[in-house]
């Protein structure tokens, strides 16, 4: 039997809502992209510590005793995958699958999801953020850089949507 998803306009409400009780209560927007980067100084840190605290990179993320695993992007991203699980175990999606085309083998799937994801990862990091954090949260405070981050990301995905609609159809 066939899962029905959220009401894509419904969704799109109650994420507005969640991005204005992100910034009533804590005075920032969503993000996502930055809370990678805090686990990585934590695990470097975790690994390393004589290392993390010679380096001026890492060091910052430790002043005054703080832990960047507590910072709000690290717990954002946290929530976002506590909540993806409960999510998928209330609507009973929750299982291991890979969607993608008959016409491709699940090695060659998982290949260019992980090469995608990493391109992405890659250019929010140079934008200085991904579509959370520079394009919905930039848009919600009418900034210029987050309408053109907008533009885009859906931009290139339409361009090169047909490029790799092999993988899809």
């Amino acid at each position: 039997m066939k899962r029905k998803y959220m009401n894509p306009y419904l969704a799109g409400v109650l994420l507005g809502m969640v991005l204005l009780s992100a910034m009533f209560f804590s005075g920032r927007g969503l993000g996502a992209s930055g809370g990678l980067k805090y686990a990585v100084v934590a695990a470097v840190e975790a690994v390393d510590h004589e290392h993390a605290m010679e380096s001026s990179y890492y060091r910052k993320y430790f002043e005054n005793g703080e832990n960047p695993l507590k910072n709000w992007l690290a717990l954002e991203v946290l929530g976002m995958f506590l909540g993806g699980f409960i999510s998928g175990a209330l609507s009973g999606r929750l299982k291991f699958k890979i969607e993608k085309s008959p016409n491709i083998t699940n090695g060659k799937r998982l290949f260019f999801a992980f090469l995608g994801g990493l391109f992405f990862v890659y250019g929010a990091q140079l934008a200085r953020g991904c579509t959370s954090g520079a394009a919905l949260s930039g848009m919600a405070v009418l900034s210029v850089a987050g309408f053109m981050t907008m533009i885009g990301i859906f931009g290139s995905a339409y361009i090169f949507a047909w490029f790799f609609r092999k993988l899809w159809i």
